[in-house]
């Protein structure tokens, strides 16, 4: 854990995990920071004859992490879509959606593959396509909850 503040919750239980590059709250799930990579690599032999490599952490900032973060979703969208068959209009309203939620930070704690299924299942919802909830779960090989993506979309809409 570490002495740091959570800007979203005010928490101070922050758990930094240097393997995943990782720092999270753990009061409300919030990524604080993400994708902490090495910008400079060393390589050295130990006693035991080994070569382990070591180097300094570098912090991405918060507009490239979006930016990625908006790519990945994207190309989640098309391959879920396209197990689902959606059209490419339905494929944009579901991205557009993705944008939304992502611009109100309700990605926080959840994992990023059912925030993308439940834009895709808010489309199927308000396009009348004949797509149900099980459907997107047996996707995501989860059971069926319409509560999960309640939680998951309350902030841009009222469900």
């Amino acid at each position: 854990m570490s002495s740091r503040v959570c800007r979203t919750c005010g928490g101070s239980d922050i758990d930094v995990d240097q393997a995943c590059g990782s720092t999270v709250c753990t009061g409300c799930g919030s990524v604080l920071e993400d994708n902490i990579i090495v910008s400079e690599v060393q390589f050295f032999v130990s006693a035991d004859g080994e070569t382990p490599t070591g180097g300094w952490r570098v912090r991405s900032s918060g507009k490239e992490l979006r930016a990625q973060m908006l790519q990945n979703g994207k190309r989640q969208i098309q391959q879920m879509g396209s197990q689902l068959q959606l059209n490419q209009h339905h494929l944009d309203t579901a991205f557009n959606f993705f944008k939304l939620v992502v611009s109100k930070h309700l990605t926080w704690g959840h994992k990023t593959e059912h925030v993308i299924a439940a834009c895709l299942y808010l489309v199927c919802c308000t396009e009348g396509t004949p797509h149900m909830l099980l459907d997107l779960s047996d996707l995501l090989q989860v059971r069926p909850s319409l509560s999960c993506f309640q939680r998951t979309l309350s902030g841009v809409i009222e469900v």
